[in-house]
């Protein structure tokens, strides 16, 4: 078959389709997280998403499926695990996704609780919903885990010291748990993208946008569709000798 072929027919390598594989997808209904769920769709991958608020999830029968859930809290992600179970037992692929900025404010103004939530939600979640998949995984001797880390967790961040926190945070978790899964047959990686323009941007101020841009050597901001083609990649048979790798969709942030 020839190139033009391959392209006119969808003609797809094995070692890029996702075709008969499930994932579970964190933060999945909007933004990087729902760029993600069509980026593994195309791939043939059946999901299921999982948010807090999935009402604007069209689900469709054996492709797509959303549950609402709230990851920072224990019961809620045992239910959805349970309901998961019954859709699609454990999914091959995990993408921790789901995160929030918090405040863009020095120290001095970070409230405790406000601090509290970031780390709920960009850490404690990635290690709870991962925690209750790996036996699922080890059992079947196979599973990727792709987290969302950011720029952020290598770079720092000034005036978001939580967030910051919680991705570095991300990127030690992950690449700990590589090295205590890759016997079992199982990969985990992150990656570690700059600022990417979703609706995030709606927590933060204009300046805190143009500063981010400012250091950026494409001088612009991700697309989510970027983020998503690399999570893709790694999930697929292709990325098949890495694992406790930061995947950089920074723009060259990381390099210069």
């Amino acid at each position: 078959m020839s190139n033009s072929d391959q392209a006119t027919t969808g003609w797809l390598p094995e070692r890029y389709s996702l075709a008969n594989q499930t994932a579970v997808v964190t933060g999945g209904a909007k933004g990087i997280g729902a760029a993600i769920v069509r980026e593994l769709m195309a791939l043939g991958c059946r999901v299921v998403v999982w948010d807090q608020d999935v009402s604007g999830v069209e689900t469709v029968p054996g492709k797509l499926d959303a549950i609402a859930v709230d990851v920072t809290n224990q019961e809620a992600i045992e239910a959805a695990e349970t309901r998961t179970a019954s859709l699609v037992g454990t999914p091959d692929i995990l993408v921790n996704n789901a995160g929030i900025q918090g405040p863009t404010v020095p120290l001095q103004d970070y409230e405790r609780s406000a601090w509290d939530r970031v780390i709920a939600v960009n850490l404690t979640a990635v290690y709870a919903v991962s925690k209750i998949f790996v036996p699922g995984m080890k059992k079947r001797k196979s599973g990727r885990i792709i987290n969302i880390a950011s720029v952020a967790g290598i770079r720092g961040l000034t005036d978001g010291s939580a967030y910051g926190a919680s991705k570095a945070g991300v990127i030690g978790f992950s690449v700990g748990l590589s090295k205590e899964l890759v016997a079992d047959g199982i990969s985990v990686n992150c990656v570690a993208p700059a600022l990417i323009d979703t609706d995030l941007k709606l927590q933060m101020s204009a300046d805190f946008i143009q500063k981010a841009t400012d250091r950026v050597p494409m001088g612009r901001l991700g697309k989510a569709e970027e983020v998503a083609a690399t999570v893709a990649w790694i999930a697929t048979p292709a990325c098949s000798f890495t694992t406790g790798a930061v995947f950089d969709v920074a723009g060259g942030r990381l390099g210069l």
